[in-house]
């Protein structure tokens, strides 16, 4: 396989004037910034941690800065997405980044996909990249980065972030672990809060993309000692700084086992732990109209955090997903439960952790933004 940022592109005058406090730097100099200039650069994901790490790599000059990610722009995300303002809110994310990055750097190609990176499309997408950024916010798309890359022989930068606390690494499978070799599975159902419900600190992704960008320069150009092999935690509350080593684990399906890309257990896409389908298991607002009329006897359980109950709600009983375990002695395993939150994600994983303790559960599809776009219009969306 060839790497591209081995090659030399000559620089433009104006790209000289531009980078030149990266060429009077002896570690980077012409040859590292001509590599720059070579390289291609996957963002999976443009949301927080993509947010940061793109702008500095359009800064830095990577020269193929490609962008993955199928979201539109949430208000919820302003606070921490800082490629993002107000009049964007409902576009494209990969859109908006494009017009910005490029607006930053000219002289880049960014090539934009406003897709779910997927086990379908992974390796087509990957193979045309030399690094890969790792900007995802779920398991689902975390494993199938990792596979990918680890199958194409690809670094993967990765970080992660929950309330105040970030992880990173880079992990490069042919000569270090994988993610999989620190994380062999995703972890419990109800063990994984999302930001929505946890919550984050909005300058913590700012560091860990920073964290992020920092590793794939440094690997582009060669310069200093990369993170394969060791994890770096970083809590924001102390800013407190620990380092991990990390091996290969032995009995890691994929450094291990070289299982094939396409026979590796993975969580399901869009969900962020393993599930089997909830086929016949969930219920369109149109349905819970008609149930409404009809009087049947239900409970409509939201699981959502008592915020977001205060921006909007169907009246109904308040229960957030992270403390659904603990209080399931509140239910009645007679009576069905209708679950809702704001889009669907949350309320699956409710419906699922109900059915396995016994419970008769369906999941509104859409959540409560379906029923503000299909029933009432007048509910505050967020």
């Amino acid at each position: 396989m060839t790497f591209s940022s081995s090659q030399r592109i000559p620089l433009s005058k104006d790209e000289r004037v531009r980078y030149s406090r990266h060429l009077a730097l002896p570690e980077v100099g012409v040859e590292g910034q001509q590599r720059l200039k070579a390289a291609r650069v996957l963002c999976v994901g443009v949301g927080g941690l993509g947010s940061s790490c793109a702008l500095y790599l359009a800064a830095a000059g990577v020269g193929t800065l490609g962008l993955v990610d199928p979201d539109r722009v949430d208000a919820s995300n302003l606070h921490r997405q800082i490629l993002f303002a107000e009049p964007d809110v409902g576009k494209r994310k990969v859109d908006i980044a494009q017009q910005r990055l490029q607006a930053l750097n000219p002289h880049i190609h960014i090539p934009i996909y406003a897709d779910l990176l997927n086990e379908a499309n992974a390796l087509d997408l990957i193979q045309q990249y030399d690094v890969v950024v790792d900007g995802s916010d779920n398991f689902a798309t975390r494993y199938v980065v990792n596979d990918a890359c680890a199958t194409l022989h690809k670094p993967q930068v990765y970080a992660s972030i929950f309330q105040f606390e970030g992880q990173l690494s880079v992990f490069h499978a042919d000569t270090g672990p994988c993610y999989r070799c620190l994380y062999p599975e995703a972890p419990p159902i109800d063990l994984i809060p999302n930001c929505t419900q946890g919550g984050v600190l909005g300058v913590l992704p700012g560091m860990m993309g920073s964290l992020q960008a920092t590793e794939t320069i440094k690997y582009i150009t060669r310069i200093g000692k990369p993170m394969i092999g060791r994890l770096l935690t970083v809590d924001a509350r102390t800013l407190q700084f620990n380092e991990y080593a990390v091996q290969k684990n032995p009995h890691c399906l994929l450094c291990h086992h070289h299982a094939d890309f396409y026979a590796l257990p993975r969580p399901q896409a869009g969900c962020e732990f393993t599930l089997s389908a909830l086929e016949n298991d969930e219920i369109t607002v149109q349905e819970l109209v008609l149930m409404i009329a009809q009087k049947t006897d239900f409970l409509l359980l939201d699981v959502r955090e008592p915020f977001e109950y205060d921006i909007c709600n169907l009246s109904g009983k308040l229960i957030p997903l992270s403390t659904l375990s603990s209080r399931l002695p509140e239910l009645n395993p007679q009576q069905l439960i209708i679950v809702h939150c704001k889009t669907g994600g949350r309320g699956r994983k409710a419906a699922a952790l109900l059915k396995q303790r016994g419970f008769h559960a369906k999941n509104l599809e859409g959540g409560i933004l379906a029923w503000a776009k299909e029933v009432d219009s007048t509910l505050s969306e967020y």
